[in-house]
């Protein structure tokens, strides 16, 4: 069983940026099977996907709507996946989920939720002046 915890989260400014972590313990040598994927969720809304990185060659996916402010990237020693969020807007406030997934995946195909196998709490992200 894979425990994964965030970081990072809080308040921050429109147009500031936030990095958020995700560190994964316990039977970590299961979880790196493809990759981790990173979800937010605002209230009264479905849980949506952000991005995705393959633990093997660093590959990523982005979601559209934070392509070109948002990056993932890893640091497998460490277990480690990391969103940097840049040019932030009050839009992206949200509970930020990462969540790990053995099975392979590309493209759209990593954005379902119901794929990914183990999950983090979840930490608070607030855009706002």
């Amino acid at each position: 069983q894979v425990q994964l915890t965030e970081s990072g989260g809080g308040l921050v400014e429109p147009g500031g940026s936030l990095r958020l972590s995700c560190v994964g313990s316990g039977d970590t040598a299961a979880a790196k099977s493809h990759g981790r994927g990173w979800f937010r969720q605002a209230p009264g809304s479905e849980r949506e996907f952000v991005a995705f990185i393959t633990w093997r060659e660093g590959g990523t996916y982005v979601a559209d709507s934070v392509k070109g402010r948002f990056t993932c990237s890893r640091d497998n020693a460490k277990n480690t996946v990391y969103l940097s969020m840049n040019n932030v807007k009050p839009e992206d406030t949200a509970v930020y989920f990462c969540a790990d997934r053995a099975g392979f995946c590309s493209g759209t195909g990593c954005y379902s939720t119901r794929e990914y196998d183990s999950w983090g709490q979840g930490i608070q992200v607030t855009v706002s002046s």
